[in-house]
């Protein structure tokens, strides 16, 4: 017998949800970032090489983590992309962070919803939502406003860390693509394998350093790579079985506009108050999408009359 049609959309928008709260715990365990890398444990380490060892040590956990709930790997052709992309995400966010300000690469990094969209729908010839739209440029809106604002308070900053930045927000746009197109596949393969590439690929810098963690800094490691990576990706591939890579990353943004909010809590480190409004207005697109719209929606449910911002 077929399944009544109200039947059918109270499942499609259970799932729906159920994808968004994937990506928003996804988000939240990201927003950690700043809480390892700022651990006092690790302030023997290099300000400059610290980076590096951070982005080595994590995917490495990360992959190893993983490794053991593995099921049915196989090739697909598009996992070439996507494991050039998450490399390259890492290689270029660790740049950033070297050559301009962490502030600067978290935010340029941000910028990702916006490449997603136009892989979406440039490329891919794929139809714009128009609510989703609202966040987006909500999203735009505020990580412009932090970037303007950190190079005018740091005018002498690398111009190659900036395009490093830039880069990193391009790559992270295509992990996250390529990762929708990839969600029916294993999400542990999917996570383990690019963590491992990209572990591996960093490795050499990683010798030439010959810096190596003590037992007490592996421990904590182990937990930045199983909590602020592992983890957040198999909730990010479970969210994209459910809604559109231009949806799961405009939620995203809520990871950076936590990290600050955890670094000062924790290490009393204060964020700038252009962050502050640019997280403000990331939020309030956040919020004018995912509660404003979505009341409005149950409050038209039932009506002839549908409401004016479709699906």
């Amino acid at each position: 017998c077929k399944v009544p049609r109200e039947m059918r959309m109270d499942a499609h928008r259970h799932d729906r949800l159920t994808g968004r709260l994937c990506v928003v715990a996804a988000a939240l365990m990201w927003s950690s970032c700043g809480l390892f890398a700022r651990a006092p444990i690790f302030d023997d380490w290099p300000v400059t090489q610290r980076g590096l060892l951070f982005a080595f040590w994590r995917t490495a956990f990360a992959a190893l983590v993983l490794l053991p709930t593995v099921r049915r790997p196989r090739f697909r052709p598009m996992l070439v992309p996507l494991a050039i992309c998450f490399t390259l995400m890492n290689v270029t966010y660790l740049s950033a962070m070297i050559l301009t300000t962490p502030a600067n690469a978290i935010w340029l990094q941000s910028a990702a919803p916006w490449w997603v969209f136009l892989f979406s729908v440039v490329l891919f010839r794929e139809p714009v939502v128009r609510r989703d739209l609202i966040p987006l440029g909500f999203g735009m809106a505020g990580v412009g406003t932090i970037l303007a604002f950190e190079i005018l308070a740091r005018p002498d900053q690398n111009l190659a860390g900036i395009a490093c930045g830039v880069a990193s927000g391009i790559a992270y746009g295509g992990v996250v693509f390529f990762m929708g197109r990839l969600n029916t596949e294993n999400a542990s393969w999917l996570v383990a394998l690019n963590h491992a590439i990209a572990a591996a690929a960093m490795f050499p810098l990683v010798v030439t350093l010959g810096l190596w963690p003590s037992p007490s800094q592996l421990l904590v490691l182990a937990a930045f790579g199983a909590l602020q990576m592992a983890v957040p990706y198999l909730l990010l591939i479970r969210g994209l079985r459910s809604i559109r890579a231009q949806e799961a990353v405009s939620i995203g943004l809520i990871e950076p506009v936590l990290m600050p909010l955890w670094t000062y809590l924790i290490w009393g480190v204060t964020a700038a108050w252009w962050t502050i409004l640019g997280g403000a207005l990331i939020l309030t697109g956040l919020l004018y999408r995912y509660v404003f719209l979505d009341l409005r929606e149950r409050a038209w449910r039932g009506s002839a009359q549908p409401p004016k911002l479709g699906h």
